[in-house]
């Protein structure tokens, strides 16, 4: 009996350490003032309110290996975590326009590839990582289709391309909201996330963060949730 006893206690003691930190997260993210995706919304539901800074397609900040890839507010960045558990492998820039509007570019010289089944998504070989040269890298670019899964993708690249090389700047297409499910868009955006190479010359599962690099030091911005719990980032440029 006292043995129970103790397993319902840690049990119980489990799951208000659980109810706690999801009641933090959603403050954090919904009620605090200064929560990410509370701007987020804000931004998506009026842009030309938002006093967040936003950030140009092709510009760089300072000496950043790569240029944005595309125009808009970064909202939100690599170690975001909407629920437990979770923790986002990239950053999301939101246009604040109609899908097929915002053009997104190439963030570095590399070999591009596009799955025969990627209605809306993209990934760059780097043979070599600007910062670490031994090693080979990816850049992925996602949610360039309309909400029922329209590619916004240029026609230059179409499904079943492989190690196509492009140059920092070349147009891929333009930011869309598909979600992967027909007729249940998210907010206009492009995902662009920094993935690993499985050291075979493929690349690995970018939704897994562990698979995945900051961004930061790409972009010469504080793009990661450890750096900047909060805050917009941008980029002050000449």
């Amino acid at each position: 009996m006292k043995l129970l006893k103790k397993k319902w206690f840690l049990a119980g003691g489990i799951a208000v350490i659980l109810v706690a930190v999801g009641l933090f997260l959603v403050y954090r993210s919904y009620l605090s003032p200064s929560g990410r995706t509370r701007k987020v919304i804000a931004f998506i539901t009026d842009p030309a309110q938002s006093i967040e800074p936003r950030v140009e397609a092709l510009s760089r900040c300072g000496e950043a290996p790569f240029v944005l890839p595309t125009s808009g507010m970064i909202g939100f960045i690599w170690g975001d975590s909407f629920r437990p558990g979770h923790h986002h492998a990239g950053i999301d820039i939101f246009a604040g326009t109609e899908p097929g509007v915002t053009p997104v570019y190439a963030a570095y010289d590399g070999y591009l590839t596009r799955l025969a089944d990627w209605k809306s998504s993209l990934i760059i070989r780097i043979p070599e990582d600007p910062l670490q040269p031994e090693r080979q890298i990816w850049t992925y670019y996602t949610h360039l289709a309309d909400p029922q899964g329209v590619s916004l993708i240029d026609p230059a690249f179409p499904p079943g391309t492989a190690k196509v090389f492009v140059p920092a700047g070349t147009l891929l297409g333009y930011q869309g909201n598909y979600s992967g499910t027909p007729g249940s868009p998210t907010g206009v955006h492009l995902h662009f996330s920094v993935v690993l190479d499985d050291g075979e010359g493929h690349f690995l599962n970018e939704l897994e963060i562990r698979n995945t690099l900051d961004p930061s030091p790409y972009f010469n911005l504080a793009l990661n949730e450890k750096d900047n719990p909060e805050q917009i980032p941008g980029c002050l440029l000449p």
